[in-house]
């Protein structure tokens, strides 16, 4: 730590109790009083240093005629422990000028004047001469700018805070391995770990790399003004905006314990205890970091982002703050996860358990984005470069397989409208979907923890899946679902059809294409409709030949049994339809007569209807 030592008599002050006296032999001809403390000294050697005990004390001597004067300094920067130092450096007593008092005492010796013109060397001069040489080391630095919050109205206007930021600024700027700052490394064995010593001699190796986060801790103790104050100087001076959001995780991490859920916290590497703030300063902190923020994409994760969500709606931050956040997360919300968009509702009306509207909100300002972008370059999207396997996944993919994902978390909320529901489904376009699975499957889970929507949400809700982009898989669960409507089973049953008409289609075209290879002198046959079970294997086709005609005929036989099972199910549902509604008719209606025996007529299967076509008793 850097230091200066002034005067060369030795101490000629003693201390009793909240008084000072100063044991030259001669009796005190002035009092002056700081606060609580008593100084007893001598008018000559003040007044030849300063202007303003000069001024004073020939005031208090005209208005005493000669006798004993007493002043009073309340307003002098520093208080009683700066005026120590003066008193000493007016009697030449010996003091030491350090990093930690310079600036109170540079404030002070402005505040009474002590300059050239009283004396050569004086201590505005030597206090200034000294903060130059404190601006020249980062550790110093930063202890001078800490002790201006001790006298900053006065270090403010001397300009003193202003060139403590922009110092360290411009060394947290600057390459520490090529201008050889004195930043902190660690303790002193990592410090020494790349010494070597050749028969008892220290040599230096190459010195380590040091990483792009090692002044934020050093920073990281200055308070909320001062910090915010070199933050936005460092981006002046050009800093790279993922190390300023770095920083300011850092201090955030530090300083608002309600986003670590820890009651008290300690800095290992320093040692120092850090007092928790109350939930409004965390509060105002939180705004104020997130203002800081850079607007660059990607700058900080997005899982810290959704925490400093979650905490601002903990610690009820402003709307602006929160709405700042929603933006911030939408920006990049393809590199969300789904635990971290899983927001809990920490609203007064708790209707679900996971707060849906703020997802809603993050999803819009991604799709806004999304949108922009594309109408500022227009293109057209082939699905085949969205499938999987194909290319990786663009951005609105990995949102859509996100919000598919959501959505089947948040489904078996009862408390779950279908309206929201339908709503954060469909900001999603279809295109961005390789697949339907995940949207199927958030759909059925919706339908089961719902089991009272109507048939005609039933059909609206289902209308958000494409039942084409189905996997086989999916479908065969579909076709089996008895909570989808019929006419999506439908849908199912017959897209699944025909994909398996295509694949017996390729089958054939590959078959084909084999025969007229390996026999180019052959002709085709002039039809292809002939049953599989006729088909004999020829001895002058290839093996693999073979393997596709029982292939295709295997295909055809299970397109024949889904054919069939598919008209028992319409069938069976048909039954059930008449049946149930036959018998909520008979509940909701009195009891009426018999049809008249008359008006009976035998149906071809057997059963006899009355005359209005209901099934008769």
């Amino acid at each position: 730590m850097a230091s200066m030592k002034l005067g060369s008599k030795s101490e000629a002050f003693h201390r009793q109790g909240q008084s000072w006296h100063c044991t030259s032999g001669l009796q005190s001809d002035v009092t002056i009083e700081i606060g609580e403390m008593a100084f007893h000294l001598h008018k000559f050697p003040l007044l030849s240093r300063s202007g303003l005990l000069e001024k004073l004390i020939g005031e208090s001597t005209a208005s005493t005629h000669g006798s004993a004067c007493f002043l009073q300094l309340s307003q002098l920067p520093g208080g009683a422990k700066a005026f120590e130092l003066v008193a000493k450096f007016c009697y030449g007593v010996k003091i030491e000028l350090t990093s930690m008092n310079v600036v109170s005492l540079r404030c002070a010796a402005d505040y009474l004047q002590m300059n050239e013109e009283y004396g050569e060397g004086n201590l505005i001069a030597q206090t200034e001469a000294f903060l130059n040489e404190v601006f020249g080391n980062w550790t110093d630095t930063i202890k001078a700018l800490e002790t201006c919050e001790e006298v900053l109205p006065h270090a403010e206007e001397l300009h003193i805070v202003s060139r403590c930021i922009n110092s360290l600024a411009m060394k947290a700027c600057a390459d520490p391995m090529l201008f050889s700052w004195p930043v902190s490394t660690g303790n002193d064995t990592a410090r020494t770990s790349g010494a070597a010593f050749w028969n008892g001699i220290y040599t230096a190796t190459k010195p380590q790399q040091v990483s792009d986060d090692w002044w934020y801790e050093d920073v990281s103790f200055l308070s909320l003004p001062l910090y915010k104050r070199l933050i936005q100087a460092v981006e002046a001076g050009g800093m790279k905006a993922e190390n300023i959001a770095g920083a300011l995780v850092f201090y955030a991490k530090k300083y608002i314990p309600q986003m670590n859920r820890q009651s008290s916290f300690k800095n290992l590497n320093s040692g120092k205890t850090i007092s928790i703030p109350s939930e409004a300063d965390q509060g105002a902190l939180l705004e104020e970091i997130v203002e800081l923020i850079p607007n660059q994409k990607g700058v900080i994760h997005t899982r810290f982002l959704l925490r400093l969500l979650r905490t601002a709606m903990v610690l009820q931050a402003s709307q602006a703050c929160r709405d700042n956040l929603e933006r911030r997360v939408g920006l990049q919300l393809d590199q969300a996860a789904l635990e971290d968009i899983l927001v809990p509702n920490l609203g007064y009306s708790v209707e679900t358990l996971y707060d849906i509207d703020c997802f809603q909100r993050i999803l819009d300002h991604f799709m806004s984005i999304e949108q922009a972008s594309a109408a500022a370059s227009p293109c057209i999207i082939e699905e085949s470069q969205l499938m999987e396997g194909t290319h990786s996944l663009t951005s609105l993919t990995m949102v859509a397989n996100l919000v598919d994902a959501y959505l089947a978390d948040v489904a078996p909320d009862i408390n779950l409208k279908f309206p929201k529901f339908q709503a954060l489904a469909a900001a999603v376009p279809d295109y961005a979907r390789p697949l339907s699975d995940g949207i199927y499957r958030a759909i059925d889970i919706y339908l089961k923890a719902h089991p009272w929507l109507t048939d005609s949400e039933r059909e609206q809700i289902c209308r958000l899946m494409n039942c084409q982009k189905l996997s086989l898989e999916a479908s065969t669960h579909a076709a089996q679902n008895e909570r989808l409507p019929l006419r999506v089973i439908v849908q199912v049953l017959f897209f699944e059809q025909l994909r398996l008409r295509t694949s017996i289609s390729s089958w054939f075209f590959v078959s084909d294409n084999l025969d007229s290879s390996q026999n180019p002198n052959q002709v085709p046959p002039a039809s292809k409709n002939v049953d599989c079970s006729q088909r004999e294997p020829s001895h002058e086709r290839a093996s693999g030949v073979d393997d596709v005609r029982e292939r295709v005929c295997e295909l055809e036989k299970e397109c024949q049994s889904m054919r069939e099972e598919f008209q028992k199910l319409v069938k069976t549902r048909r039954i059930w339809n008449i049946f149930w509604r036959r018998k909520s008719h008979q509940s909701n209606s009195k009891p009426q007569k018999q049809c008249n025996a008359k008006a009976k007529r035998p149906c071809a299967d057997g059963h006899q209807h009355c005359g209005n076509g209901e099934l008769g008793h």
